[in-house]
């Protein structure tokens, strides 16, 4: 029976002045936030004896007066214009209903989506009825929220030829309170795969389209078998990217390509350790510091 061990190092540690610059103030429930009565409180805070409070455990957020506390894991809150990544649970009448990790389902409207072809008309019987031929239930889709209710469920739509649904890749899901906001949210990666970060905390990882299809409606998916190359690249892509989450980093595309650029000198199923993750993330920190500076 094969053992994998491993001897003990030395291990690398950021200078005092970087971990001190990027400390977080992390509290727990229960824990004094401030007693400057002068901050208004946000969400996850409470008042108590003229003190503020955090009723979650997070990170301290201040956006001039204003003071919240952001949950470490948290489901998903959306905003107009967010990026999403969900799942059909539910094909209804002339709407679907989508998981998209938030409290509620969300739902995409038979009038939100492209038509196969990508016609403009309005949507007809017919349309309705042939609903389950364009999505149904465990169909993975990329959307943008249109509005929100009242009641805090989404409204979504894929009036876009980028939105749609998905054909192969890897679904990883991680905590939302983890995706940065970016001015776009698609990416093609130098290392030969595209993500979608899913402003809900669902990625989408695979193979870069070699041409831009067009005229799919949003429906049209590509079947084609994926290589032996594509799928390790994709493989050491989600395990970055679960190693960076452990860590609680924030995802984004340049972190994700510098914590895949430092796990290249290990294979593939060593970033599923914790010494290999604590370092190539310590590596990546090191990286975007260094750029930010």
């Amino acid at each position: 029976m094969a053992m994998d061990i491993r001897l003990p190092v030395a291990r690398k540690r950021l200078s005092e002045a970087v971990t001190t610059e990027n400390s977080f103030h992390l509290v727990a429930p229960g824990d004094t936030v401030t007693t400057d009565i002068t901050f208004m409180r946000g969400h996850g805070t409470y008042m108590e004896d003229d003190k503020l409070l955090a009723s979650v455990a997070g990170v301290v957020q201040r956006v001039n007066k204003l003071v919240c506390v952001q949950a470490l894991k948290t489901r998903y809150n959306g905003e107009v214009g967010d990026i999403v990544v969900g799942r059909i649970t539910e094909v209804q009448q002339k709407r679907w209903k989508v998981d998209t990790n938030a409290r509620l389902d969300s739902v995409l409207l038979l009038s939100s989506v492209n038509l196969p072809g990508g016609e403009l008309r309005r949507r007809s019987a017919e349309d309705e009825l042939a609903m389950r031929s364009y999505l149904q239930e465990g169909d993975l889709i990329s959307a943008e929220v249109q509005q929100v209710f009242a009641d805090g469920a989404l409204s979504l739509h894929t009036r876009s030829l980028k939105y749609g649904k998905l054909g192969q890749g890897v679904l990883v899901q991680v905590s939302p309170s983890l995706i940065k906001r970016r001015k776009t949210h698609f990416h093609n990666l130098l290392c030969g795969a595209s993500i979608i970060l899913g402003n809900n905390g669902f990625i989408w990882l695979y193979t870069t389209p070699q041409e831009a299809e067009d005229e799919a409606g949003g429906f049209v998916t590509n079947l084609e078998p994926v290589s032996l190359s594509d799928r390790e690249v994709i493989s050491r892509l989600k395990n970055c990217i679960l190693a960076l989450a452990a860590q609680k980093m924030l995802l984004y595309d340049t972190s994700v390509l510098y914590c895949y650029e430092a796990s290249l000198t290990h294979k593939i199923k060593d970033l599923l350790k914790t010494e290999v993750i604590e370092n190539i993330v310590m590596e990546t920190r090191q990286r975007l510091l260094e750029l930010e500076a």
